[in-house]
């Protein structure tokens, strides 16, 4: 694997681990499910399929911030208006 898509890598996880702090489920039951998944992938060589398993944790990282937005704004709606 290139160092950059190491690199790339890298962070990717980083950046899932962190966003993994605040899972509904708990951190570490994100931790477990992030780390296995990862390491499924170890082996893989090629630099277009290194580059699609990138993007595809980009999307998940889309995703949960887009978990964790509906969550603070259904809080928010909670506290501040009523249902009448």
């Amino acid at each position: 694997m290139a160092s950059s898509l190491r690199g790339e890598v890298l962070n990717l996880y980083k950046n899932l681990l962190y966003l993994g702090r605040e899972y509904p489920k708990g951190a570490d039951y994100f931790r477990s499910r992030l780390k296995a998944a990862f390491l499924k992938n170890k082996d893989v060589k090629d630099p277009e399929q290194i580059k699609q398993l990138i993007a595809r944790g980009e999307f998940v990282i889309k995703e949960l911030e887009a978990l964790y937005f509906l969550r603070k704004y259904r809080a928010m709606k909670q506290r501040y208006y009523t249902d009448n």
